[in-house]
């Protein structure tokens, strides 16, 4: 490949699929199996969705407007090391990094539900986890190939991923019984506590509304393309997921979606709307193109932020060289083990919804991280804007707050509680050793 192939390579994301990869990240596996994660919880989940949604937006015209004042490749990661420096602008690279490969640990954990819809219906451990060995590697091996062949694979799966959301948040309300909404709140806390819970799990739903930002090298003319798409897939993605959600708690009773036997409770909804099984094996499928999909997008994210970073002399320079193909193979190839290791241990001595909901919080914690500096940034940078950005990135930093806050697995075990916190905070401490050589490096 010629530098002028490579070159072209690089940009090879117009508007259609820097939208899609918006879309693609976000909607992966993660809003198929809210209902289910969230069932403990009860109905009134639906509230936090909302309110999830408002924080969402206001982090995707953040995004939206940092990229415009500066649309670098690593999104979070440029903005946090302009405004503060690169100690802080390696933190945030490094947490966002963990939110990546361990949100793809989380997308994937998803995704087995889905797939064990056909096969291995027992649940059997061990075959669950080489079902997600092939959902973490076969996308690797697809990023492997190039730029455009992700670009590719995006796109289509992106419109087979929309299918059963339109479905259901259109035809699935004139199925919903107003009983299954109460009671509303199951869990045995106060409604504000339920609801600051299940908005920590519905913050997972919406990760992904910076990946433009983050991809920024990848797209063209990024100053134009990477807002547009970031607003657009952030606000289609809030549509279906607020109607879709309204719909299946109101169709499946909050008990069934509990049960282990339902997992794939868009795939439940669907059996009671059809009255048979054959219209759940539809969305079974569109759910499991649509969690490839997702773990197709952030594996390339998986490489990005490093990418970024090393080209700062912030993250080793392995992760910053390209292959062959265009592509960050050390980082996809890195990333992709990280998420294998998360994916395993979670398994171990957990099952059901705590494994997918620890993953899920996890990354939660260090998206919230690099969120919140972004909304510093933008306010360190407020005389740029005015009272409306402010008032956007003041939102974006509180919800930020509070995702980090009530980012706790529910549970009487103190492990599984704080497991999230504890997953989070050994990863982050791996970063320590890391900085402190590459910064002897870059003083020598």
């Amino acid at each position: 490949m010629t530098d002028l192939d490579k070159a072209t390579e690089k940009r090879s994301l117009g508007l259609p699929q820097a939208t899609a990869l918006i879309l693609g990240t976000i909607i992966g596996v993660g809003i198929f199996n809210l209902p289910y994660s969230l069932a403990s919880i009860g109905p009134i989940s639906i509230v936090a969705m909302a309110l999830t949604t408002v924080g969402a937006v206001a982090l995707a015209v953040m995004f939206a407007s940092l990229s415009k004042r500066m649309p670098a490749d690593g999104g979070p990661y440029a903005y946090a090391r302009a405004a503060f420096g690169d100690g802080v602008g390696f933190a945030n690279a490094w947490s966002y990094w963990i939110t990546a490969w361990a949100g793809n640990a989380a997308i994937v954990t998803g995704w087995v539900y889905y797939v064990e819809h056909f096969v291995n219906k027992g649940g059997v451990t061990i075959w669950s986890i080489v079902i997600a060995l092939f959902g973490i590697w076969l996308p690797a091996l697809v990023n492997l190939t190039g730029v455009k062949n992700m670009g590719i694979v995006q796109f289509w799966t992106t419109i087979v991923k929309f299918i059963p959301l339109l479905i259901m948040s259109t035809v699935g309300l004139f199925f919903i019984s107003t009983a299954n909404y109460s009671p509303a709140n199951v869990s045995g806390e106060t409604d504000v506590k339920a609801i600051g819970s299940a908005m920590a799990i519905c913050l997972f739903s919406y990760l992904g509304v910076e990946c433009a930002a983050v991809a920024a090298a990848k797209v063209r003319d990024p100053g134009r393309n990477v807002p547009r798409a970031t607003v657009i897939g952030t606000l289609g993605a809030a549509v279906v997921y607020l109607l879709s959600m309204v719909a299946v708690f109101g169709i499946v009773p909050t008990s069934e979606l509990a049960q282990d036997a339902n997992k794939a409770s868009y795939s439940v909804a669907a059996n009671m709307m059809a009255g048979g099984d054959w219209a759940g094996d539809l969305v079974a499928l569109a759910v499991i193109v649509s969690g490839f999909g997702a773990l197709n997008g952030w594996t390339m994210i998986c490489a990005e932020m490093p990418l970024a970073a090393a080209k700062d002399g912030l993250f080793p320079a392995l992760f910053g060289r390209l292959s062959k193909r265009g592509v960050p193979a050390a980082g996809i190839v890195a990333s992709s083990l990280f998420a294998t290791v998360a994916m395993v241990i979670s398994y171990a001595g957990a099952s059901g919804a705590t494994v997918f909901n620890t993953l899920v919080l996890m990354s939660g914690i260090t998206a919230a991280i690099p969120y919140a500096f972004s909304a510093l940034a933008k306010i360190k940078w407020r005389r740029e804007g005015g009272v409306a950005d402010l008032i956007v990135a003041v939102v974006a930093l509180i919800f930020s707050i509070l995702f980090i806050w009530y980012s706790r697995n529910s549970g009487d075990d103190w492990f599984v509680v704080w497991g999230p916190f504890l997953m989070a905070g050994a990863a982050g401490l791996i970063g320590i050793p890391v900085y402190v050589s590459m910064r002897k490096r870059r003083t020598i």
